[in-house]
């Protein structure tokens, strides 16, 4: 187990994922101070209810690591921050809040990282690339997609990051025991979310 400051925030963070973060909560702007001072490394867990400031929140038992990549702190004391996504995290106890969030937490990799189905990984990212296509015919910024995206559940962990759903549906693609139950989960919320758009588009 590792002591590990926290972010709770009302998004999901998957590895590889980008995460600009503006700090202004003096509890945070101190968190920062120690971790530039470290690692740079903190968790991020989803608020599953409560507020977003001020600590009154219910927080989700797993997260992802986030690194810290480019800091930049303003005159007033705020900072501006560039993390990305690094590993999942289970939190095994949370500990006392002060100065800032901070949990027991353990590694919490997929057991078998190469252990993807190429064929039906396809299927699902043919699928993930029409939702994509048709969502950004209503309007939402799907921003640049990766021309390709590998078969392993690195690869679905990116396909989760980038599909254009709720932060509870995106939170269950997170906490999938492995990477072939979350690709299962991947087609199933990919034919949901398709099935929305499809008929959102006709009724326009």
């Amino acid at each position: 187990m590792t002591e590990m400051p926290q972010f709770p925030l009302r998004t999901v963070l998957f590895p590889t994922m980008l995460l600009p973060l503006h700090v202004f909560e003096p509890r945070y702007r101190t968190m920062v101070h120690h971790l530039l001072e470290g690692d740079r490394r903190f968790g991020v867990v989803m608020i599953e209810r409560g507020l977003d400031t001020g600590g009154e929140d219910h927080r989700s038992d797993f997260g992802t690591v986030a690194q810290i990549v480019e800091a930049e702190e303003f005159p007033d004391g705020r900072w501006a921050l560039a993390t990305v996504g690094v590993e999942r995290f289970r939190v095994n106890r949370w500990l006392d809040d002060s100065p800032y969030p901070k949990a027991d937490v353990e590694v919490w990799p997929d057991p078998d990282p190469d252990a993807i189905d190429g064929d039906r990984f396809s299927a699902v990212e043919a699928k993930f690339r029409r939702c994509m296509a048709l969502a950004s015919e209503m309007g939402v910024d799907t921003g640049p997609l990766p021309d390709r995206i590998e078969a392993s559940c690195l690869g679905t962990m990116q396909l989760a990051a980038l599909l254009p759903v709720g932060p509870l549906d995106k939170q269950r693609l997170l906490g999938a025991e492995c990477g072939a139950d979350r690709l299962d989960l991947l087609g199933r919320t990919i034919d949901e979310a398709l099935e929305l758009i499809e008929l959102e588009l006709r009724q326009a």
